[in-house]
């Protein structure tokens, strides 16, 4: 498994201010201790890239990162933030719903979501809000080495039946390890293949 080059590019709180939009962009999201940054060192083998957008003053931005040349991983902050006033948690929402409603060069939301949890409603409400607004998404279930093989596929079906409970079809999904590199093939030949069909490529303005 190779390691992508990945460099941080910028950092900010409104999508108007984000890099020119002439490479696409694969957003990552999920609730705080989902594995997040776990995901993103292990999906470009750079230790602690993420951390690079997770300095003090740095932890509530839009992060950007360019990958292989050829396209932008955007690190999103968190969303729910329980631990903030009503007040904060209202611009944070904006900042990034802003973003990913606006944002042309978007090309797929991955939604990170623990394998060890059941369903909880603050993801289930994010997820519907992404799919009332059009917003094309695939499901990260992490921390797959918590739990034994057996768990996985149980936690996987129970979550995916709750879901066809209202939704008449699943996006794509994915079972990782960012400790032990699982999925991380499987995420990055999703990537592959979307970039073939993006309008916004490499030479392209």
């Amino acid at each position: 498994m190779a390691q992508l080059s990945a460099r941080f590019i910028t950092s900010n709180t409104d999508f108007k201010n984000c890099p020119p939009a002439r490479f696409p962009e694969f957003a990552f999201i999920g609730r705080s201790n989902v594995g997040k940054s776990s995901l993103i060192n292990s999906l470009t083998f750079h230790k602690g890239l993420a951390k690079t957008s997770q300095t003090p003053g740095k932890t509530q931005l839009i992060n950007h990162f360019m990958i292989d040349d050829k396209w932008y991983l955007v690190d999103l902050p968190g969303y729910g933030f329980a631990k903030v006033s009503k007040e904060k948690r209202r611009d944070f929402e904006k900042m990034i719903f802003d973003y990913l409603t606006n944002r042309a060069s978007l090309t797929c939301l991955f939604v990170l979501i623990d394998i060890r949890l059941k369903p909880q409603a603050v993801d289930i409400e994010f997820m519907n809000r992404m799919v009332e607004a059009e917003i094309p998404f695939y499901i990260v279930f992490t921390k797959a080495d918590k739990l034994s093989q057996k768990q996985v596929n149980e936690s996987v079906d129970a979550y995916t039946n709750f879901l066809l409970e209202s939704w008449d079809e699943l996006p794509k999904f994915f079972i990782t390890s960012a400790e032990k590199h699982v999925g991380r093939e499987e995420i990055l030949a999703s990537i592959d293949e979307l970039i073939k069909s993006s309008p916004y490529k490499v030479g392209k303005s």
